[in-house]
């Protein structure tokens, strides 16, 4: 099987399965989503959206946060993983956002990557989930299908990763194709214990196909 087969075949046969994809974590506006997505960090977007909501009400807007000193939005994400460094990003982040984007978010990779606690995935999820631009966030669920299934077997670390996805998929189905990877890691192509039985790609993955060999 060619690269060029294996990822037509497992994107038409996820686009068949998961027609519309959307992110696990809950926001209403895309300063929000910057804050739950900061929270994911190492975190399950189901604790971050247990907590999110009171966090939201009491900072509606990046000015609000901006105000707010780290020990104050400690009290609303304390049981998520490391919340005394994820206070502060929270805080530092409203503050340059106030600073020097208008208290908005900016919807480009440059800008974004300036922000304290925003890293090169972090950006990419606000750029695909926000604007449906074409960008490819490499979280440790991307990273471990892409190898498994072959789309990126011998690349290793997430920038490679990155670029050998965005080099084979369509620019207009790289959020989607973020989506569908992200689900598929999170709850069958498991870290630990992948579900090869119950896997719908596993006819195009190189693991399965190696596997099946010995």
């Amino acid at each position: 099987m060619t690269i060029k087969d294996r990822y037509e075949g497992i994107i038409s046969r996820f686009r068949e399965i998961m027609p519309s994809p959307q992110t696990e974590l809950n926001y209403d506006t895309p300063f929000h989503l910057l804050l739950a997505v900061i929270l994911s960090a190492q975190c399950t977007d189901k604790r971050v959206n247990i907590i999110s909501p009171p966090l939201f009400e009491a900072y509606p807007n990046a000015a609000s946060l901006a105000a707010a000193e780290p020990e104050e939005v400690f009290a609303y994400i304390k049981s998520v993983t490391f919340p005394h460094n994820k206070s502060r990003h929270l805080v530092n982040a409203a503050r340059k956002l106030v600073a020097d984007f208008g208290g908005e978010v900016p919807g480009d990779i440059d800008s974004l990557v300036t922000i304290p606690g925003v890293g090169r995935k972090t950006a990419n999820v606000m750029l695909a989930v926000v604007w449906g631009k074409a960008a490819m966030p490499v979280d440790t669920h991307v990273f471990r299908v892409s190898r498994r299934l072959g789309l990126a077997r011998n690349c290793t670390t997430p920038l490679a990763v990155e670029k050998a996805l965005v080099r084979h998929i369509d620019p207009e189905m790289l959020p989607d194709a973020h989506h569908w990877l992200i689900l598929h890691g999170r709850y069958v192509c498991k870290a630990r214990k992948p579900m090869c039985g119950e896997c719908p790609v596993s006819d195009f993955c190189l693991e399965h196909s190696q596997k099946k060999q010995c």
